[in-house]
């Protein structure tokens, strides 16, 4: 009598996050998930480029692994985003459905205003039957503080984090309640905050980190002696008001 084959087992879809930079602060349990995967995925870097997450990785995505670099555009438009969250989506599936585990790297924390959400929200809607694991990292605020020395929090502060500053209002109105302020992607907004600082007089408690726990960081403290600076992507400001 025919007997039809057992349908191939679904691949899982792990995230993983890799840390701010420093390849050693990704977590023994995102590593282990790593070196178990069959297909090691990331979001591909700019043209000429290998993508930060890939980069953080380096040697630790073995020669038996496929590496599948994923399209996410640095782009504003919702309708072109969309449709790359879609398209990396049916990559990841192809496999899946194969049988294949699949593990999805993201730099800092992926649940931090990580691209694998992107990526798993459009599986889920498609593919409602798929198996997604989470695995959290270190995200640049704690690295930059760290490299700082001074904590995040402490007692009943409150924190804010903006992840991209399109209003001064924005700002000032949360300097009015929170005793830590994050302000991430600072780069592009630099001569805009700075009077703000001055107005608050907070240019003595604030700071800012380029590539956070990289080999190349830089720190910048008293920023009353800089009114301009030229910072790169990854850059971000702590403002502490006590």
């Amino acid at each position: 009598m025919f007997s039809p084959a057992a349908a191939t087992p679904l691949g899982t879809l792990t995230g993983i996050g890799v840390g701010p930079g420093d390849p050693d602060l990704i977590t023994v349990k995102a590593l282990a998930a790593l070196q178990r995967a069959t297909v090691v995925a990331y979001p591909r870097g700019r043209p000429g480029q290998a993508g930060w997450a890939e980069q953080i990785l380096g040697d630790r995505i073995a020669p038996h692994q496929r590496r599948l670099p994923l399209d996410f555009p640095f782009v504003t438009d919702p309708a072109q985003l969309q449709r790359a969250w879609q398209q990396a989506a049916a990559q990841v599936w192809t496999l899946l459905a194969q049988g294949q585990d699949v593990v999805f790297a993201c730099e800092g924390d992926l649940s931090f205003y990580g691209t694998f959400t992107y990526l798993a929200e459009a599986l889920e809607r498609a593919h409602p039957e798929v198996v997604i694991h989470r695995i959290p990292g270190v995200c640049s605020p704690m690295a930059a503080v760290s490299a700082l020395g001074i904590p995040l929090t402490k007692q009943g502060e409150k924190l804010a984090v903006l992840p991209a500053l399109y209003s001064l209002a924005d700002l000032e109105q949360t300097l009015t309640w929170a005793e830590v302020v994050v302000l991430l992607k600072v780069g592009s907004v630099y001569a805009q905050v700075w009077p703000v600082l001055k107005k608050h007089q907070l240019l003595h408690r604030s700071w800012v980190v380029v590539r956070a726990s990289q080999p190349n960081q830089e720190i910048y403290r008293d920023l009353d002696r800089f009114p301009q600076l030229d910072l790169p992507y990854f850059s971000l400001m702590v403002i502490r008001s006590a």
